[in-house]
C-alpha cells in the first residue's frame, strides 16, 4: 500500500496562506516582527507549498494552541476534570485516543485536514462529554461496546445511537468507537449562516 504523506507535505491551500499571513500582520503591528523581517515572512507564506513550509513562520509568534495551522496530530487528547478541544486547521490522523475523565473534549471538524477517508477515534469516557462538530457531508458512526448515551443535534434520537450511512463513494466517515463506556457523546452539524434580507421599502400606490 502507498505510503501516506506526512501532514508537513500536504499541500497548502490559499486560505491556509491567508491564516499565517494575518499571524504575521497582527505580530509586525505590535512590534514582535520588524518591517523587514515581516516582509521576509510574508514573501515565504505566500510561496509556501505545503503545511510544513507554513507552521515555521508563526511558531515563535502565538502558543501551541494559538497557531493558525497545527500539525502534532499525533498527540492524544484528553479531558482530565478540565475542558480540551481541537479546531480551527489542524491535521486529523488515521486514528487518535480520546480520554475524557469527568470533563470534556471537544473536536471540532469543521476546518481539519483528514489524513484518511475513514478515521477513527478510540474513546475512552470515564463520566463527563465527548463532542465532535462536524460540517455538513461528514459521515459520523459510533461503535463499540456499550456504546454510551448519545445526542445528535438536527437528528432524530434513535439515529444518534445507530450507526450513520457510509453514503457514496468517497464520503468521509469520522468512527468513534469507544473502549470504556461511562460517560456522552454529543454530535452537532452548526447550520450554516442564513443569508440577511435587507427590508425592502415600496412605495404605496395612490
Amino acid at each position: 500500500m502507498p505510503s501516506r504523506p506526512r501532514p508537513h507535505d500536504l499541500r497548502a491551500s490559499d486560505d491556509d496562506r491567508e491564516r499565517v499571513v494575518e499571524v504575521l500582520a497582527a505580530a509586525v503591528a505590535d512590534g514582535r516582527l520588524d518591517t523587514h523581517e515581516h516582509g521576509i515572512r510574508l514573501e515565504r507564506a505566500y510561496s509556501a507549498r505545503t503545511l510544513g513550509d507554513l507552521v515555521g513562520l508563526t511558531e515563535d509568534l502565538v502558543t501551541a494552541d494559538h497557531q493558525p495551522i497545527r500539525l502534532d496530530h499525533r498527540r492524544a487528547v484528553a479531558g482530565f476534570m478540565t475542558r480540551q478541544s481541537r479546531s480551527g486547521r489542524w491535521v486529523v490522523p488515521e486514528t487518535f485516543p480520546v480520554t475524557v475523565l469527568f470533563g470534556e473534549v471537544v473536536l471540532d471538524l469543521r476546518e481539519a485536514v483528514l489524513q484518511s477517508q475513514r478515521v477513527t477515534v478510540y474513546a475512552t469516557l470515564l463520566g463527563g462529554r465527548l463532542e465532535l462538530i462536524v460540517p455538513e457531508g461528514l459521515k459520523v458512526e459510533l461503535t463499540g461496546p456499550g456504546t454510551p448515551g448519545s445526542t445528535r443535534s438536527r437528528q432524530a434520537a434513535h439515529e444518534a445511537s445507530q450507526p450513520r450511512p457510509t453514503g457514496p463513494p468517497g464520503t468521509p466517515v469520522i468512527e468513534v468507537r469507544t473502549v470504556i463506556p461511562g460517560g456522552r457523546i454529543k454530535i452537532t452539524t452548526p447550520r450554516p449562516p442564513r443569508r440577511r434580507r435587507w427590508p425592502v421599502n415600496r412605495r404605496r400606490r395612490s
